[in-house]
């Protein structure tokens, strides 16, 4: 099982999922059909299926555009928003494709029909991996758009961190420098999150995707699954899990990039740019 990470839109990954005994191919939040089209070519292999996280375009846009250009193509979801949907999967569903194995892993709370998808080759040295959409990210979790904190709380603690802490985590945006920098204000002795968001950044500069991570390194630097540690208690001023994790989010929607510093040079421009006509009228 192959992974092709494909960087797209803004801050969007789509991904390419190549069973390689057979070449045939399945694409994770297909949003930009050309971008694909052009991995498919140079992978030569066959797109079969897609499989989609949540409705929201920048995720699922290219899927009507996909199954025009490849009849009987499948589109997997849980939610009738999601365009050209085939097949309306559910919680605990496994999926088979040639040696790829994968299980729908139901997410409710970023969106009301968020599903996320857990892959594996049995017989297979190689990690597993997670699909996990607007649910998990590298040093975060999504915003609670459709659902609640004790939903999220569910699909974290419950649901995707009982899986195999070698599971390899392909998320759906690359948030992993602010989401990072944001563990930082909730840990600031956290070496973990220091050693790691040092990483993203040098990959940052290098425009380089900072996934895959793995769930044993979310569970060192990621405050959404460190609910019960007491430097994130002692941040949020909670101590229910639930609601540390409420007030984590709250406290994450707020949190701003800091102001940058005036350029003296800039602004003495700027300024000429304002008085300079005026001045010539005298």
């Amino acid at each position: 099982m192959k992974v092709k990470v494909i960087s797209v839109l803004e801050d969007n990954y789509m991904y390419l999922v190549i069973e390689e005994s057979t070449r045939d191919a399945v694409a994770v939040d297909a949003a930009v059909p050309k971008r694909l089209l052009e991995i498919i070519r140079k992978e030569n292999v066959v797109l079969r299926a897609i499989l989609t996280t949540h409705h929201h375009w920048d995720h699922a846009r290219g899927n009507e555009e996909l199954a025009q250009l490849f009849p009987g193509l499948r589109v997997f979801g849980a939610d009738e928003r999601i365009g050209a949907l085939t097949h309306k999967v559910t919680h605990g569903q496994e999926l088979t494709f040639g040696a790829i194995r994968v299980r729908c892993l139901f997410t409710p709370c970023h969106t009301s029909g968020h599903m996320c998808y857990f892959m594996w080759e049995d017989d297979s040295p190689d990690a597993p991996a997670l699909f996990s959409g607007d649910t998990l990210f590298v040093g975060g979790c999504g915003q609670f758009f459709e659902g609640t904190a004790e939903q999220m709380h569910t699909n974290l603690t419950q649901i995707l961190g009982t899986l195999p802490e070698d599971t390899k985590i392909f998320c759906g945006h690359e948030y992993t420098v602010r989401n990072l920098k944001f563990a930082l204000k909730v840990e600031p002795e956290n070496e973990a999150v220091k050693e790691k968001l040092a990483w993203a950044r040098q990959r940052d500069d290098q425009d380089l995707p900072t996934v895959p991570s793995t769930l044993h390194e979310e569970f060192l630097y990621n405050p959404f699954l460190r609910l019960t540690e007491e430097p994130v208690r002692r941040f949020t001023g909670r101590t229910e899990p639930v609601e540390v994790l409420r007030t984590l989010r709250s406290l994450r929607d707020s949190f701003k990039k800091p102001k940058e510093r005036p350029n003296p040079q800039a602004m003495l421009a700027f300024d000429w740019g304002l008085l300079g006509p005026l001045l010539e009228k005298k």
